[in-house]
């Protein structure tokens, strides 16, 4: 493997990434943008999702391309986030090009709870998505409490004094042959996150602040799901690959990378999470689905515990570092 000098999603040539970030209403969102026929296929396992334009990308329907990928706060409302990157895309006419030579942008999105945090009553609207647009680089992406993952929270069962600070989290892995495989993550998990070791990193606090309790102790503790206050999460990503992959190998890219989500967040897809994994693959390399898949899910676990990491602390939800 190589040392990488950007060690985020845009390390993929071609795609570019744009966020906004509301520290008042503790919202945001964040846009991939992907280059001209970029394959795009999605994998759903939280109880509770929210998504756009998912059945679309499943391998058996006809499209094969994808535009831009959203990812963003403000759960169900969070949605109108995608008609500004329509917006966007159609004013530049870049997108689908439908049997009747129309040009319709593929924009698939998914968003994460956090209206328990900020100002209430903001969230991300149609013209932040379209300023993500606008924010688009491949420099290096900003990492923490930003874009989606500004309003982010990680074991929120008992409210924002217990919870850690989640955010966006990026990682990549370059093999020798120029094959590259990378991650963002916009952490908002119900479970702990668990670090290398197979320790808590972030998770619902002790009374005394000074530890975890564990959510499967919690869980457990409860027992009954109606008992479970403040359970609203989700864990929403993307990897992206330089390999030439099929829609239906894209697929399976999406559906491996699910188990760095499991290796980092215990537990994970439960009733109450999102959880939903994006994967677009640009067709530069050709390579293994099995091994694409294999270093997606490295590439997740890393990119989750990196977005707790590099978490800041805002509305009331202290980071692991404070």
């Amino acid at each position: 493997m190589k040392m990488m000098t950007n060690n985020t999603l845009t390390s993929v040539t071609g795609i570019r990434v744009g966020q906004v970030t509301d520290t008042i209403g503790a919202t945001g969102c964040t846009v991939i943008l992907c280059p001209p026929n970029t394959v795009g296929s999605v994998d759903v396992r939280g109880g509770a999702p929210g998504t756009r334009e998912t059945d679309l990308l499943q391998p058996h329907n006809h499209v094969e391309e994808v535009t831009a990928v959203v990812l963003s706060g403000g759960s169900a409302f969070g949605l109108a986030t995608a008609d500004g990157v329509m917006r966007w895309h159609d004013e530049r006419q870049i997108g689908y090009k439908s049997g009747t030579g129309l040009i319709v942008p593929i924009v698939s999105g998914a968003i994460l709870f956090d209206l328990l945090v900020g100002e209430k009553g903001v969230r991300p609207t149609a013209d932040m998505g379209y300023q993500a647009c606008e924010n688009a680089t491949a420099e290096p992406v900003e990492q923490g409490s930003v874009g989606a993952g500004t309003g982010a929270r990680i074991g929120a069962m008992l409210g924002n004094e217990r919870a850690c600070k989640g955010g966006i989290g990026s990682a990549v892995i370059e093999l020798d042959n120029g094959l590259v495989i990378a991650a963002l993550m916009a952490v908002n998990a119900v479970g702990d996150v668990i670090d290398e070791q197979g320790n808590i990193l972030a998770g619902l606090r002790t009374e005394s602040g000074d530890g975890f309790v564990g959510m499967l102790n919690a869980m457990t503790s409860m027992m009954n799901e109606s008992q479970m206050n403040e359970r609203e999460n989700t864990v929403i990503g993307i990897v992206a690959t330089n390999a030439k992959l099929s829609k239906a190998h894209t697929h399976k890219v999406a559906q491996m990378s699910h188990d760095g989500i499991a290796r980092a967040v215990n537990p994970a897809h439960t009733m109450f999470d999102g959880d939903t994994m994006f994967a677009v693959a640009t067709g530069e390399i050709p390579a293994s689905p099995t091994l694409v898949g294999a270093y997606a899910a490295e590439v997740v676990s890393q990119a989750i515990r990196n977005g707790v990491r590099q978490a800041t602390s805002l509305g009331g939800v202290r980071a692991i570092n404070d």
